[in-house]
């Protein structure tokens, strides 16, 4: 029989996902994190420990409840700060998302929040100072700014934000700014310039449209276990 050595959800067939049923032990999968890493399950479990965490996930479990294929995204943003007594909130935004994270920003002002907003070049730091060469810009030849998220992270600290959220950075840019935020970090615009900022497109036309996405490795169909390579015999 064979086993598995790390969790392997993406692979869960649709007609099991047993754990929305209380019942993985008993039906998951031999990669279902119940059978490969129950201790794990376990010591991430106690939410209760801490009073904060206790009350984020409550609130999380709450809004998720409420407005369930009801409230945008913009609104589950807003009533999770209310509920959570939050007084200010952070706003990491792109750029190029200046002029709508200005109605996302009176959007929350006008549900008595109190909001700070930081765009990604603040600073103006040249890509030469982080080691960039002028061919590696994006029109070589010209000034160009880093995104600047470990500054965006800094300022809203700096500001008091209690929950700061992500409009449309770059990959990697948004991981440094999650990493350096001392408050809650959620997304509203996660960046995509070709699919109109819709990244899960690439996923629904993975195997048309967008077939590229797929390395030298591309299996004749979609596996329904883990790869190769993450399992013992």
């Amino acid at each position: 029989m064979t086993t598995y050595e790390t969790p392997g959800c993406a692979y869960c067939p649709g007609t099991v996902r047993a754990c929305r049923q209380g019942e993985a032990e008993a039906r998951g999968p031999g990669f279902c994190p119940s059978k490969v890493d129950a201790e794990g399950i376990a010591d991430a479990a106690d939410y209760r420990h801490d009073p904060f965490i206790e009350r984020v996930a409550q609130v999380s479990a709450v809004v998720e409840s409420e407005g369930y294929c009801k409230w945008t995204r913009v609104e589950e943003i807003c009533q999770f700060a209310k509920r959570m007594d939050f007084r200010r909130v952070g706003i990491a935004t792109c750029i190029s998302f200046v002029d709508l994270s200005r109605v996302f920003s009176a959007i929350l002002e006008s549900h008595g929040l109190e909001v700070a907003s930081v765009a990604c070049k603040n600073g103006g730091v040249p890509k030469e100072d982080i080691g960039l060469k002028d061919e590696e810009k994006i029109r070589p030849g010209t000034f160009e700014a880093i995104c600047n998220p470990i500054s965006q992270a800094e300022l809203l600290n700096r500001a008091g934000c209690e929950l700061n959220v992500i409009v449309g950075l770059c990959v990697g840019h948004d991981s440094l700014f999650s990493r350096h935020s001392q408050g809650l970090v959620t997304t509203l615009v996660t960046k995509d310039r070709v699919l109109a900022h819709n990244p899960v497109g690439a996923l629904q036309l993975a195997d048309t449209y967008y077939s590229r996405v797929w390395g030298s490795s591309k299996p004749e169909k979609l596996p329904t276990k883990p790869v190769e390579g993450r399992k013992r015999a």
